[in-house]
């Protein structure tokens, strides 16, 4: 029997990669990869086909061939904690653990699959700039992705002190939290250290990936967070207020506060896949005025009784946040359809039907 405090026990580990988010509950789940003479490490990047994973013995550098599928969402990734063999040139990936949260949009190639981003991820900060104007339906799409990874969403609103005016960063700060019901709103500026102290203190426990596109202000402040330089940053364009990818992998870093941090490259695209609950979460309260509509099935457009269409017309509800969640819902549902030919039957009945409707209303207005 294998004593507690051999090299492989993960009692052992729980102790020397607690820094790194392992508990007894990983423990636990490990414990038969730990009677295969495995060893528990955190993935901290991964690139070309291999992996850098933190161990109880520092960072190793291990092969994934073993866990390579064809399925893009379960390839290994950054947050990911893997069982890894303990010795051998090179050393293999032998399985990961199954993952609490995954953060996963969709690739921009034409046959829609999914890409991990992040594993095991407890908190998803979304960095945006007050360098520009602020583009609330990317925050939302952002947010909806971030809610249906299962991690607890955090705006951070960088480069606040390009904002000297108090009255003006409060107009856009509350722009944002109606934007994002339910989701803490930040200002920071790495510059000054303002508010960096506060986003500290909610990382601290646990993992969080830093998302957002280039030139939010990202690998600066996650310097800001490890109290030193070692992402590059690069100068913003003065033109537009973009900023070139600096972050080129993701990469998990342990936080000096506590707390792990993903950073990650600025993202072009961000494309739902599989999101209706977390869009539903973003758009919280034209759910809830849903749930009042005459008709279960509600398409909120034109129908008598629309709960939804009248909070708008009210001024209860912004017509953006309705164009914007109709718009989410839509794209949301092209993905899903294109992978589910149930849904896409549907679908194409609907077209058919709105279109039997709009000939008929054509033909009847030429008949008046």
């Amino acid at each position: 029997m294998t004593s507690s405090s051999s090299p492989s026990s993960p009692s052992r580990s729980l102790t020397s990669l607690a820094a790194f988010g392992w508990d007894e509950a990983w423990a636990a789940e490990f414990a038969p990869y730990a009677d295969q003479g495995l060893v528990p490490g955190r993935v901290v990047r991964v690139d070309r086909g291999q992996c850098d994973v933190m161990t109880e013995d520092g960072v190793i550098r291990a092969d994934t061939a073993f866990v390579t599928p064809h399925d893009p969402l379960r390839v290994i990734c950054t947050g990911d904690w893997a069982a890894v063999e303990r010795a051998g040139s090179p050393r293999y990936v032998k399985a990961y653990l199954p993952r609490r949260t995954a953060f996963v949009r969709s690739t921009s190639s034409q046959r829609s699959e999914g890409q991990i981003l992040a594993a095991n991820v407890d908190h998803a900060v979304i960095a945006v700039s007050l360098a520009g104007e602020l583009d609330l339906g990317r925050i939302e799409r952002f947010l909806a992705l971030a809610w249906e990874s299962g991690a607890q969403p955090l705006v951070v609103l960088t480069k606040a002190d390009l904002v000297p005016d108090p009255a003006a960063l409060a107009y856009l700060v509350q722009d944002v939290e109606t934007t994002a019901p339910g989701v803490q709103v930040l200002t920071v500026s790495s510059h000054t250290g303002e508010g960096t102290d506060v986003l500290a203190a909610v990382v601290a426990g646990g993992t969080s990936v830093l998302l957002g596109v280039s030139g939010a202000g990202k690998s600066t402040l996650a310097n800001a967070l490890l109290g030193a330089d070692l992402m590059d940053v690069q100068e913003t364009r003065e033109v537009d207020g973009k900023g070139r990818h600096t972050t080129t992998t993701r990469n998990l870093l342990a936080l000096p506060g506590g707390g792990v941090l993903i950073d990650t490259p600025g993202l072009r695209g961000v494309g739902l896949f599989d999101a209706e609950a977390g869009v539903g979460q973003v758009f919280s309260e034209i759910e809830e005025y849903a749930g009042q509509c005459r008709f279960h099935d509600c398409a909120h457009e034109r129908e008598p009784g629309c709960a939804v269409l009248a909070a708008v017309a009210e001024g209860a509800l912004p017509e953006r946040r309705l164009d914007s969640y109709r718009k989410l819902l839509r794209e949301n549902q092209r993905i899903v359809a294109k992978t589910d030919a149930r849904l896409r039957a549907e679908l194409a009945r609907d077209w058919r039907m709105k279109s039997a409707e709009g000939r008929a209303n054509y033909a009847a207005k030429r008949g008046r």
